[in-house]
This record gives structure tokens, C-alpha cells and sequence, in this order.
């Protein structure tokens, strides 16, 4: 009887882990797909320019900043999502930066 409780709940936590994965990897690909039609419209810059200040903004909260540069309350260990996620607000925030810099120096 202990032993059947176990193994389904050793299987209902394969189950969740596995149907998180894979929602993760469609809302993945969407994302994906969605950069991708983006581009080939040739509306990918434009996007950029209306996602930057919240990539700005993401990032300050992720690095755990305030407004005014300061650090703010230390939050707990961190994970891979989040890492992930500061990643790509970082990337989304320097590449216009990066781009002008690119230009000025031409």
C-alpha cells in the first residue's frame, strides 16, 4: 500500500517535469518562430526599439538594481531560467548600444 503512494507520486512528478519540459519548448520554438517571421518582414528592428526599455527595465530587476543604480535586497540563489532570461534582456538591451558604436566608428 506505502509503496504503491510512492511510485505514483514518483510518477506524477515524472509527469509534471516532462509536461513542463515540453510547454517550455513550444513556448520556446513560438518565440522562435515568431523572431523569425519578424525578421523576414523586415519588422525585427523595429520590435527591437519598442522592447528595449523593458529589456532595460527586466534587466535592472534581474541585477537586482533600483532606479538609481543601486543595489538593491539581495534575492536568493538564483536559476537557469533566470539566467537565461538576464541573458537575453542584457542582449536585447546592449545590441542597439553596440550597433551605434559599430556605425560611429566606420
Amino acid at each position: 500500500m506505502v509503496m504503491e503512494q510512492v511510485l505514483n507520486l514518483l510518477l506524477l512528478r515524472f509527469g509534471l517535469l516532462v509536461g513542463g519540459s515540453v510547454v517550455l519548448a513550444l513556448l520556446a520554438l513560438l518565440v522562435f518562430s515568431v523572431a523569425l517571421a519578424l525578421r523576414r518582414r523586415g519588422r525585427l528592428d523595429e520590435m527591437r526599439r519598442y522592447a528595449a526599455p523593458a529589456a532595460r527595465a527586466a534587466s535592472r530587476c534581474l541585477e537586482g538594481r533600483d532606479g538609481a543604480g543601486r543595489r538593491g535586497a539581495s534575492r536568493g540563489g538564483g536559476s537557469v531560467a533566470r539566467a537565461a532570461f538576464r541573458a537575453a534582456a542584457r542582449r536585447l538591451d546592449d545590441d542597439g548600444r553596440e550597433q551605434r558604436e559599430r556605425g560611429a566608428g566606420r
